[in-house]
């Protein structure tokens, strides 16, 4: 068992520099920032924006629209985002963090609650010279973007989801234990072995009973929803009922044949609707 572990660990240490290497192609780079002592931030950030001075790294604000994107409880942002990176470049400034305890993102501090990855990511974007952005997340980065437009609701103009909720609920936690057999979340999302991480994927890859007292909508010019039919977490019933508590403002788009990790299973269907997005978004912020 030790040794299959190994070799998944192998391999994603194989994957990893190639992506880097594509990713820094694609004009980002890779910055550590310092959110407070104790606490950094790795975060891929558009090249442009970071110049020198007297040796000192100076970040300046971006020239295109920012677009902000947040990863699952899974893997980083890169491994979750490369193929839209690749895509988005070219027309936006692109910020694609690793959340605290992923990826090189680190602190010590002892809170874990979606507050805080919100307020660790604003404070990220604050010392980048980011002023607002359109937010892009999928499954828990999704429910971290919603905390943030709760929190800064003018630095968050507009958000698009995939997989997500607003708050991960008791109600929805145990509803999806009794379905597939899970006392906690930690036993699909913190794979130990292959088999584990087969599982995961397999979830990944092919009734909101209820929403915070705060209404985004009073928060948020649009919010976006991009949803796949065969998400076996947050299925399609629930997106349409998360549509309609969220308000007129929120548009949903259904991508066929793809599971809860929409943006690796189906790239090239996701990214044409999230260009469409985008583009109509962005003329606004």
């Amino acid at each position: 068992m030790i040794q299959r572990s190994n070799k998944m660990v192998n391999a994603f240490a194989v994957l990893t520099p190639l992506l880097h290497g594509l990713v820094k192609v694609a004009g980002l780079t890779p910055q550590t920032i310092e959110i407070v002592p104790g606490t950094l931030m790795n975060i891929w950030v558009p090249k442009e924006t970071v110049t020198k001075k007297d040796q000192d790294l100076v970040f300046v604000p971006p020239t295109k629209p920012a677009v902000l994107f947040l990863h699952a409880f899974t893997m980083d942002g890169i491994f979750t985002w490369f193929p839209q990176v690749l895509a988005l470049t070219r027309e936006y400034a692109v910020y694609v963090p690793d959340l605290l305890f992923f990826g090189g993102s680190i602190t010590d501090r002892n809170e874990r609650s979606a507050s805080f990855q919100a307020e660790f990511v604003a404070k990220g974007l604050g010392k980048l010279k980011v002023e607002k952005v359109t937010l892009v997340g999928l499954s828990y980065g999704g429910m971290v973007g919603f905390k943030m437009a709760e929190l800064y609701p003018e630095l968050v103009k507009s958000i698009v989801v995939s997989a997500t909720v607003v708050e991960l609920t008791e109600s929805i936690s145990s509803d999806f234990y009794k379905k597939f057999g899970f006392t906690r979340w930690s036993e699909l999302l913190m794979p130990k072995t292959i088999g584990d991480m087969k599982r995961l994927f397999s979830f990944g890859f092919h009734k909101f009973p209820w929403l915070p007292n705060f209404v985004y909508r009073h928060f948020l010019e649009e919010i976006h929803m991009v949803w796949a039919d065969y998400d076996k977490i947050f299925d399609l019933d629930l997106a349409m009922t998360m549509k309609a508590r969220l308000g007129d403002k929120t548009t949903l788009y259904c991508v066929k044949d793809a599971g809860h990790l929409i943006p690796l299973e189906q790239p090239f269907k996701y990214n044409e609707l999230l260009k469409c997005i985008l583009e109509r978004v962005t003329k606004y912020l």
